[in-house]
């Protein structure tokens, strides 16, 4: 304290000499020591100030939006900063402008939180002892945690991230961290996810055990006459309520559980940046609590800016590259994209991983965080590239911060690594055939198309978060969101994945109203050489004229073989559905080179069949029982989870290669099927997290101010 005090008092005399407003003296002058001395004053105030009343601010503004209390915090900071001058005897400190105020106390809280981190991080056995002091700290407020000794489960979901992907990123050494647990602790497997390959459909499976009547990422339901959108909090918290009510159960994390950054709560009562209750408003929408934690440090906030800021100018930078290299295929980088990117990989990053490690501290049985960087990313940039590969290795940091803290927690912890979907890469539908799916579908019923092909929308999640923590509502643009009349049809897109609805049918249409009232329309969308296959009213169709009924045994196995292993099924189970499309369009598929053609602007998507999209993966230590054969829908997923959250008996296994508590267990579990060695895990040497990415000390929801480590980032 006295360290960061001298830091924080040395810091107030370089800006009281640099800024030429900005004086700690009388007018007729003082002595180097006065000086010093009302600089001490001030510091030692403005500390005070910040470690006493900003929490109490931080509370009162809870109904403030989360990023806009992001900006408040500098203005608060510098109006304490200015009470804190105003303190000062004589009113040596009272002449200062407010805008200085705010720049003034900004370099402050930087200061104090660089200090205090090199300090806390100048060598192992210090910062192992202060995070089992917090440890300490979290039992004595608290008590001990549920379930006793009993190991607690950390599920990190990497959105979007591909099995294939995630083993080249950890043979090619830029996740050390993965490579290390695969090498010592862990196993790897690819699950294959339902025809609707987006967060959707497999989180809510995941979480809550059901993903039916989820066909894609956005649909039109003709009962109410309203589009659902996974990412839209009304229609997370709807698609909630139905998975509860089919299964009749809370979730995966009913039981001292915490969900953090997903769509969908999992039943868990502690909640941070969840997208089915930010619809809620006033105190008890605790989805936004994961921001006033992490701000309720203002140093946070000064460093998650100046990050935030790198993080745009990094995007416009990689964009103005592409663009100079000619680099194809591309997408419109411009507008709000470089802020939206800069959110998902710096803000939304940091608060998540602020709060599990918040929630592995405090001892909690189970926490389940979705980090959505790569996803983000990829849809723009592609799924593989420089671009991606940047945020593949800041993730692997932050999984080792996350590691390594919870080797200092008040139970054991295992580390299970998961995705909900991959990414397939291709050029755009509009790019490549220049005009967009509605209009393939207007022209073919026969309705007028415009000369200049519009634009779609990225249905990304970030875009969704943003608004989501403005308080801004997450609609559809133009006659997505509404048919303009019933005569037209609604034509929504989902990645690769398109959907048809006719308004003017009640219930789904059949194959013969649909030729009978647009008789081109069929025959135009299965001859487009964009177009892989259709679903019909229980019948896919294929170009040239094949066709094949889902109730025929075998007939649509062949038609679909080069989708995949499972297609058939995966369509035969959406063709089950209640708010199945009148059409659903999946794009044309290369198996040579894996490219899809999206129908929104990404050339990196997901939401239908083709492939990498469809395989994400599942990693967890081999203390667990093996999952056996390959997990087939996200429904399989959540039944593999359950059943090791069950497994709270055995032996332990440490996160990291550090020295382990046990020693990990190199025979499978009693009444587990027997685990062979997995062949395609990287054979890496083991190693630590590099000493250049210690954590950085920072506060979470469950921890006072500053005492938490905070995610990696430039410093």
């Amino acid at each position: 304290m006295v360290l960061v005090w001298a830091a924080s008092t040395l810091t107030l005399l370089a800006l009281a000499a640099v800024l030429p407003d900005f004086r700690l003296q009388s007018p007729d002058g003082d002595s180097v020591s006065r000086v010093a001395l009302t600089a001490a004053w001030a510091a030692g105030a403005f500390g005070l100030l910040s470690a006493l009343v900003w929490p109490v601010l931080v509370r009162a503004l809870l109904l403030v939006p989360a990023l806009v209390l992001g900006l408040l915090v500098f203005f608060l900071n510098g109006s304490l900063l200015l009470i804190a001058l105003g303190l000062i005897p004589d009113a040596r400190g009272a002449r200062v402008a407010p805008e200085t105020a705010v720049v003034v106390a900004a370099a402050m809280s930087a200061v104090a939180s660089a200090t205090s981190t090199a300090l806390a991080m100048r060598g192992d056995e210090a910062y192992r002892r202060r995070l089992h002091r917090l440890a300490d700290r979290r039992r004595r407020r608290h008590g001990a945690p549920p379930g006793g000794a009993g190991p607690g489960l950390v599920f990190l979901q990497l959105d979007g991230v591909g099995y294939e992907v995630l083993r080249r990123a950890a043979a090619d050494g830029l996740m050390p961290t993965v490579a290390g647990l695969l090498e010592r602790t862990h196993r790897l497997t690819p699950w294959r996810t339902d025809w609707s390959s987006q967060t959707g459909a497999s989180q809510l499976g995941i979480l809550h055990g059901s993903s039916f009547d989820v066909p894609a990422f956005r649909w039109y339901e003709k009962d109410t006459g309203e589009v659902m959108v996974c990412n839209r909090p009304t229609s997370a918290a709807e698609l909630q309520r139905r998975a509860i009510e089919r299964t009749a159960d809370g979730g995966l994390l009913t039981l001292d559980g915490a969900s953090r950054g997903n769509l969908f709560s999992g039943g868990a009562d502690q909640l941070a940046l969840v997208l089915s209750v930010a619809a809620r408003r006033g105190r008890a929408n605790r989805s936004r609590a994961g921001y006033f934690a992490y701000f309720r440090d203002p140093a946070n906030a000064v460093r998650t800016a100046l990050s935030l800021v790198a993080e745009v100018a990094r995007e416009i930078g990689q964009s103005l590259r592409a663009r100079a290299r000619k680099v194809t295929p591309r997408v419109s980088r411009g507008g709000l994209y470089p802020v939206i990117r800069a959110f998902a990989t710096v803000i939304e990053r940091d608060v998540v991983v602020s709060a599990v490690i918040g929630d592995v501290l405090a001892g909690r049985a189970a926490v389940y965080a979705d980090l959505v960087a790569y996803d983000e990313v990829a849809h723009h940039s592609g799924p593989r590239g420089r671009d991606t590969d940047q945020v593949l290795a800041r993730l692997d940091r932050s999984l080792a911060l996350i590691a390594r803290v919870a080797e200092h927690a008040p139970r054991e912890y295992r580390l299970v690594l998961l995705s909900d979907h991959g990414q397939s890469p291709g050029e755009t539908f509009l790019a490549r055939y220049g005009l967009t799916l509605k209009d393939l579908v207007r022209a073919g019923c026969g309705l007028p198309v415009p000369r200049r092909a519009g634009r779609t929308r990225s249905g990304a999640e970030a875009r969704a978060a943003v608004l989501a923590a403005l308080h801004r509502p997450v609609e559809e643009a133009g006659e997505e969101a509404r048919p303009a009349r019933d005569a037209d049809p609604v034509v929504l897109a989902s990645g690769n994945l398109g959907l048809v609805s006719f308004p003017e049918v009640r219930g789904r249409a059949t194959r013969e109203w649909i030729e009978r009232a647009h008789p081109a329309l069929l025959p135009t969308l299965a001859h487009h050489p964009g177009v892989g296959f259709l679903l019909v009213d229980g019948e896919v169709l294929g170009p040239g004229g094949a066709s094949a009924r889902l109730d025929v045994p075998g007939a649509a196995e062949e038609l679909l073989a080069a989708f995949g292993p499972g297609a058939a099924d995966a369509v035969r189970r959406t063709d089950s559905f209640p708010h199945v499309a009148d059409i659903m369009v999946n794009s044309a598929y290369d198996p040579e080179t894996g490219a899809v053609h999206a129908f929104e602007e990404q050339i990196g998507s997901h939401g239908g069949l083709g492939g990498e999209q469809a395989r994400p993966f599942l990693m967890w230590p081999t203390v667990l029982s093996d999952p056996g054969t390959e997990p087939v829908g996200a429904e399989a997923v959540h039944r593999v989870l359950r059943r090791w959250l069950r497994e709270a008996d055995g032996p332990q296994i440490p996160l990291t290669g550090g020295d382990p508590v046990r020693e990990p267990v190199r025979e499978p579990l009693r009444g587990a099927a027997p685990q062979p060695a997995l062949k395609a895990a990287p054979q890496l040497p083991p190693e630590r997290a590099p000493e250049d990415h210690r954590p950085e000390p920072e506060s979470s929801g469950t921890l006072p101010s500053a005492e938490v480590p905070a995610p990696d980032e430039t410093r």
